[in-house]
């Protein structure tokens, strides 16, 4: 907690009034930082001699001019706004409301620390305001490619940086890759069950998608070389690290035994690992272990934040496969948003990316324990640090009337067919347990669900 003793006689104002005062000079001036605890009310009446409510509406004024935030049980912490800021400015309600629930979202920060630390990265970014809103050279800056070698090699991967592009987002490097791997008409393979972006790409592209069966360590080797064979496919895409929306994270050998077909049938790799930095430990990428062969995405969206439309591509050492993803890349794109990259490459230089990550890990696993608290055992698929479950469901639910079902309660419900390649979808649905509900309404929710799963739809008050 800040040892923080203000002189209230440096303000003529009301008592109060001196407080918010106060907390925004020192802020201006060092003497509080972004970040620092502040007294409790108590203890600072007592510090000052004044009576604790005047604290209490010092501290709502000074809260009330974006200087400082509370939170019932943590405290009062200065947010870093400081210089600047205006009484009247607040979240803007219509931004909140924008939420798409269907999307499977991490969890949202709302430590007090780190969201003050958050916001000086984002308002330190004033000083070179300018310079980013010119356009940038393609593939990222010298210092962005810097800040992506830094950030891959947690995942223990070291491409130069040569061969890493800065993208906006996995989702338009992904399109850039198969189209610069596949011709309308033909095969491209993935898991039977996968993302669905991978199925809308495959569409916009006219590539034949063809699912592969799984087992519960993902794509079968022997279904793999069997499809080479068969279909002489332009690529294989995995996301094999908490599938989504399996949760299931596909281990070592099995991926050795992937790299080994596909080294024998010269089928490029392209490794969506969007959820690949939340594990502490875990088996390496397989651009690691195929790095001539892989495509490489690292998405910042699942592991900081969905707004944060960043991906970092380490493209296989084939420098005619680089010129064609290069030139798709500018021609869908141009360049990256240089604001969104200064962004993170400050926040992975000053650790606050790190930090961010941490916070998602522990919100997480401690959703995944609210749903194991409340669901059968052995009912769902899900993992510790997935953002979702799966849901096979109970005889007499279908997909439909359970996504319907579930409409109101404020879960991202979605029905397997958004997933699912080839063939009748399984009854089956994902869940997100992410995005910006808190977790006292997410376990109303799941309350609502496990109630329904008890028994046949009728008996839950569902007649569709």
């Amino acid at each position: 907690m800040k040892n923080w003793h203000p002189d209230l006689s440096r303000s003529g104002n009301p008592l109060y009034i001196a407080l918010a005062d106060l907390i925004e000079m020192d802020l201006r001036s060092g003497t509080l930082s972004a970040g620092d605890k502040l007294p409790t009310h108590r203890d600072l009446a007592r510090r000052l001699a004044i009576d604790v409510t005047t604290v209490a509406r010092g501290y709502l004024e000074a809260q009330k001019r974006g200087l400082v935030q509370s939170h019932v049980g943590r405290g009062t912490f200065v947010t870093g706004r400081g210089e600047g800021a205006r009484p009247d400015v607040a979240p803007d309600a219509r931004r909140a409301a924008l939420i798409d629930p269907s999307m499977n979202m991490p969890p949202e920060p709302d430590d007090p620390v780190l969201v003050a630390r958050m916001r000086e990265g984002l308002s330190a970014l004033a000083a070179d305001l300018v310079p980013l809103l010119r356009y940038q050279a393609f593939g990222g800056a010298e210092m962005d490619r810097e800040a992506a070698v830094l950030w891959l090699a947690r995942r223990g991967l070291m491409p130069p940086a040569e061969r890493i592009f800065v993208t906006p987002g996995a989702h338009p490097a992904l399109l850039a890759i198969f189209a610069t791997l596949a011709r309308p008409g033909e095969a491209v393979l993935s898991e039977a069950i996968t993302y669905p972006g991978m199925r809308s790409i495959a569409a916009q592209l006219r590539l034949r998608l063809s699912g592969l069966p799984m087992d519960d360590d993902g794509i079968l080797p022997d279904a793999f070389a069997d499809a080479c064979e068969r279909e002489a496919p332009k690529a294989l895409y995995l996301n094999p690290t908490l599938h989504n929306p399996l949760t299931l994270t596909m281990p070592a050998a099995r991926r050795a035994a992937l790299v080994v077909v596909a080294r024998k049938y010269r089928v490029p790799i392209v490794e969506d690992d969007a959820y690949g930095f939340l594990p502490q430990e875990g088996p390496l990428p397989l651009a690691a272990l195929a790095p001539e062969l892989t495509w490489y995405i690292g998405g910042l969206s699942k592991c900081i934040g969905a707004g944060l439309r960043l991906a970092y591509v380490a493209a296989p050492d084939d420098g005619r496969a680089v010129w064609s993803f290069a030139g798709a890349m500018r021609t869908g794109n141009v360049m990256a948003s240089p604001l969104t990259t200064a962004l993170a490459t400050r926040w992975i230089g000053d650790g606050t990316a790190d930090a961010i990550l941490g916070a998602l890990r522990v919100e997480a696993e401690a959703r995944q324990a609210l749903a194991a608290s409340l669901l059968p055992a052995g009912s769902y698929r899900a993992a510790p640090l997935a953002f979702n479950i799966w849901l096979p469901l109970p005889h007499g639910w279908t997909r439909s009337t359970f996504s319907a079902h579930m409409r109101a309660s404020g879960l991202g419900v979605v029905a397997s067919d958004a997933f699912a390649v080839d063939g009748a979808p399984p009854e089956a649905v994902r869940v997100c347990l992410g995005g910006p509900i808190p977790r006292p309404r997410l376990q109303t929710a799941l309350e609502f669900m496990a109630h329904a799963l008890e028994g046949p739809p009728e008996m839950a008050g569902s007649f569709f």
